[in-house]
């Protein structure tokens, strides 16, 4: 079982990446220009090449049934979520700047870092093969339907640039490549997994950066701002439950653990990405992230525990 103290040792290197950021951006070794220098570096370099590396593995047939089963499950959980966040953006009495912020919140998790961090912890290698299967779906969805709910209102969008920009050609190619008898060499793998990696500090930091413009006012609001908290409950608990439903088909345990702790990762720091980006409530953003990702702390052991319980009820 995944114990609270391992988790805590999983994560522990975010919150301080995010407190270096936090501290450049006061002292000013982060200027006012670097947060959008930033941004588009994750967008356009180490996030395509973080999908690239995460999609190169050898498809074989006796992972049809099992990418069949994580395909379906990403797809239902999903399309739940963007059915709820939609609702409850409308319900939502926020400016515009912070709605679009509070349905991102609570479709699109943290599926990246720590996802591959807490899935390795549980299923190692294995677990990563079907995390990665299991994120294509959302690797699509955030690459257009992240971005649509960003540029919808008020903003024109070139859609040649939003229909091929780096994450969705990073994700096409990388399917192709994973169901083809062909690989990357390993001198481009490697430069992949090392130009990738860069995602997570990179993103952490500008959540400690953005988090540093946030004025004393703004933060006792947002602690008070129920939305925030509503997001949070919905990204770390309602939905994942969802894929509890799962359990009535007889979906192999390993295959719903990876599913449900994927679905229950915190709010996505692409988020604040994006809001950075498009025009959104990004110091709104990042404080739903952060917030989001403390509270995991608690979530994620206590979800675990109850598929171990359920598991002695609905596999013999």
């Amino acid at each position: 079982m995944l114990s609270t103290s391992t988790f805590i040792q999983a994560i522990v290197p975010l919150y301080v990446i995010a407190f270096i950021g936090f501290l450049g951006r006061k002292r000013e070794i982060l200027n006012a220009y670097a947060n959008q220098v930033i941004t588009q570096l994750m967008l356009y370099i180490t996030l395509p090449a973080l999908i690239l590396y995460s999609l190169h593995t050898t498809f074989s047939k006796e992972m049809v049934t099992d990418f069949a089963w994580l395909v379906a499950m990403s797809i239902f959980i999903l399309s739940i979520s963007v059915i709820l966040g939609a609702w409850l953006r409308r319900k939502a009495k926020l400016p515009m700047t912070q709605k679009t912020v509070y349905e991102s919140l609570i479709i699109f998790g943290n599926q990246g870092f720590l996802g591959f961090a807490i899935i390795y912890i549980v299923l190692e290698e294995q677990g990563i093969m079907y995390l990665t299967l299991f994120n294509v779906c959302y690797l699509l969805l955030i690459w257009t339907y992240g971005i649509h709910l960003f540029t919808r209102s008020g903003q024109s969008v070139n859609w040649k640039a939003f229909v091929f920009n780096p994450g969705i050609l990073s994700t096409l190619v990388g399917l192709v490549l994973m169901f083809l008898p062909y690989s990357w060499p390993s001198s481009l793998v490697t430069t992949f997994d090392l130009v990738g990696k860069m995602t997570i500090p990179l993103s952490m930091l500008l959540i400690g950066s953005l988090l540093a413009d946030i004025g004393w006012r703004q933060l006792q609001q947002y602690v008070k701002n129920k939305y925030i908290w509503v997001a949070a409950s919905f990204k770390l608990l309602i939905l994942p439950l969802f894929l509890l439903l799962f359990l009535f088909l007889q979906v192999p345990y390993s295959l719903l653990i990876v599913a449900l702790l994927t679905a229950a990762m915190p709010s996505a720091s692409t988020t604040s990405v994006y809001a950075q980006k498009f025009g959104g409530d990004a110091s709104f953003a990042s404080f739903g992230v952060m917030l989001s990702t403390l509270l995991c702390m608690l979530t994620i052991p206590l979800l675990y525990s109850l598929l171990q319980w359920l598991q002695s009820y609905f596999y013999f």
